[in-house]
């Protein structure tokens, strides 16, 4: 087998990460309540490179399936790599927000919109697609351990949240009536959807880690993918209040508001607890070694919703306390995201990232002190 086989043949859905991690870029930089100078041409280059990114995976997947379907089909069947099912809907709508706010400047605004509607749809499709089947096959198939929980399990389910987001940015381009309100409705059920399944996990997560504590392996990162639904819910929150005036009577429009900032601060509250556990357990095992892997990627778009939801209450509630704390947040996801980027690339040349993924369950396990 040729270099270039051995790698398709080894390619999984979790290089989609890549393209979430990138286009994140765009859609938080393109939204921030601050826009110096130079953001604005930055996204545009970043939203190019992310869409060119999104074709090639797509490409590669389709030779994967062709060449090596067997591989391609054992991806479902491996407990680790099964989640990562859900990256490839959630790079196409990042890409499609990302088109609709910032590719608009290079081919127009119209095209923009009917690219993003159709991303959207595909997006929406295969995420709700895999909130369904992923789970599924670990409630009767996949062997899952007690110790097994790990952020990656929140990747099939955020989707729909991201849907949520993508479709509320819809609405304004939809004509008056019935079709604007049931996108509406429709947005507000996918965000009930997924944030009630992300719950759950994150519940798993943080049992998991009390009674087992982490892996200490380069899965560590994943924790971060905790931010996605619970950024990503404030985000939607906030959007469907900004155009709940298009779409239902002003009393209920006028509630999404409220909604927006009494569920929006306690979540963000939340966050910025997580974003201080998880960034102490990626130093503690940084410093035991990790070794790089794409699980590194849950270091961009987790935190590029945590971006989003912090602009968000920035606009409903006015605070200058919020913008600062997004332009912070923008300014660490810009550093880690050009770490992992290039680390990627190097990766890449050097064929380590394409290794076969592995099989067996990862133990979870505590610091063991001597007395």
């Amino acid at each position: 087998m040729t270099e270039t086989g051995s790698r398709l043949g080894n390619f999984g859905p979790n290089w989609f990460s890549s393209v979430m991690g990138t286009g994140i870029l765009v859609v938080a930089g393109a939204t921030l309540p601050a826009q110096p100078p130079g953001l604005r041409v930055f996204t545009e280059i970043v939203w190019v490179c992310a869409a060119v990114l999104l074709v090639a995976l797509i490409i590669a997947v389709t030779v994967q399936w062709f060449r090596h379907p067997t591989v391609a089909r054992g991806h479902a069947r491996n407990p680790q790599m099964a989640h990562f099912y859900g990256a490839a809907p959630m790079a196409l709508l990042t890409v499609g927000s990302g088109t609709m706010l910032v590719g608009k400047d290079l081919i127009g605004e119209s095209l923009a919109v009917d690219i993003n509607w159709v991303l959207w749809t595909a997006g929406t499709i295969g995420g709700l697609f895999t909130a369904m089947t992923i789970p599924y096959l670990m409630f009767t198939q996949l062997n899952v351990g007690p110790d097994a929980a790990f952020g990656g399990w929140l990747m099939p389910v955020v989707p729909p949240m991201v849907s949520a987001a993508v479709g509320a940015m819809l609405i304004p381009h939809m004509a008056a009536g019935t079709g604007r309100t049931t996108m509406f409705y429709g947005c507000l059920a996918m965000f009930g959807l997924s944030l009630i399944a992300a719950l759950i996990i994150i519940t798993m997560i943080w049992s998991r880690l009390a009674l087992y504590g982490t892996s200490g392996t380069a899965r560590v990162p994943t924790l971060w993918i905790v931010l996605g639904p619970l950024g990503q819910s404030i985000t939607v929150a906030g959007l469907l209040a900004t155009h709940a005036h298009l779409a239902v009577a002003p009393e209920l429009a006028a509630g999404t508001e409220i909604f927006a900032i009494l569920f929006g601060v306690p979540v963000w509250g939340f966050c910025v607890l997580w974003i201080g556990l998880a960034a102490a357990l990626t130093v503690r095992t940084l410093r035991r070694g990790m070794p790089f892997a794409l699980t590194w990627w849950s270091l961009t778009f987790p935190v590029g919703t945590f971006v989003t939801g912090t602009t968000q209450l920035a606009v409903h509630t006015g605070l200058p306390a919020f913008e600062v704390a997004a332009s912070a947040a923008y300014a660490g996801l810009l550093c880690t995201w050009a770490l992992v980027a290039v680390r990627t690339a190097r990766g890449s040349l050097a064929g380590s990232l394409f290794a076969p993924p592995g099989a067996g369950p990862v133990t979870a396990s505590k610091d063991v002190r001597e007395k």
